[in-house]
């Protein structure tokens, strides 16, 4: 208990939240670099899915080849990328680490969540006269939309807590509090970077639970105009 209670004396001290090195300025790295790994991921791994999906077919293999990158850790990856060419280019080797480590979650829930659609449904609507664009639009993305919000949050998650390796490489975050901590023996300091990458973790399920709720009415009014 004793370094929790000297933990929260550390994140109560201004000084530690001002500056290049404090806290805020910290937060802000990390939020954009998660944010842009993300968004890479999301480009690459939802356009696949959802057409997979669509089509029907090569589905399994991507997600199965996707799959792959969860048994790698990812700080291998980033050490091995640091290794590389890649490694005399910035921050490259970290972006290309958290992304492939995310894509695996958005592509297979994508995927799934379009497989699963029922058939019925699309035939219904092709019976309807719709076309291929408008059954995938109207039918297909809607009803799979749950599942592609669920790998979006875990993916979300999952990269906010690894972004923290990003200071193995010398790039900024918060995982520079931690290793700054770990340099000078300070525990207390460990601890608090460890509690701030948890409390963003749930911070960003949090928003994007709330998010989901918010637009859930909106899907719901949207699809019944759509019915009429």
């Amino acid at each position: 208990m004793g370094a929790i209670v000297d933990a929260f004396t550390w994140l109560a001290t201004g000084a530690n939240w001002q500056g290049e090195s404090g806290v805020w300025n910290r937060l802000a790295e990390h939020l954009y670099f998660s944010g842009v790994c993300l968004l890479l991921s999301c480009l690459i791994a939802l356009p696949v899915a959802l057409w997979l999906g669509h089509l029907g077919r090569g589905g399994a293999l991507a997600v199965n080849l996707s799959n792959v990158g969860r048994a790698v850790p990812t700080l291998a990856v980033l050490v091995l990328l640091t290794l590389t060419p890649l490694g005399r280019q910035g921050d490259l080797p970290t972006v290309v680490a958290l992304v492939l480590f995310a894509v695996p979650p958005l592509l297979t829930n994508a995927y799934i969540g379009m497989r699963e659609v029922d058939r019925a449904v699309v035939e219904a609507a092709r019976g309807m006269g719709m076309s291929g664009w408008q059954v995938f639009v109207r039918v297909e993305l809607p009803l799979a939309y749950p599942l592609m919000m669920t790998g979006l949050r875990s993916a979300s998650v999952q990269v906010v807590a690894t972004a923290t390796l990003a200071a193995m490489a010398g790039e900024g975050g918060l995982g520079r509090i931690i290793t700054a901590g770990f340099n000078t023996y300070n525990t207390p300091q460990v601890v608090a970077g460890a509690l701030l990458v948890a409390v963003l973790a749930l911070l960003v399920e949090g928003a994007l639970v709330a998010a989901d709720r918010l637009l859930a009415p909106m899907r719901g009014r949207d699809s019944g105009r759509r019915t009429a």
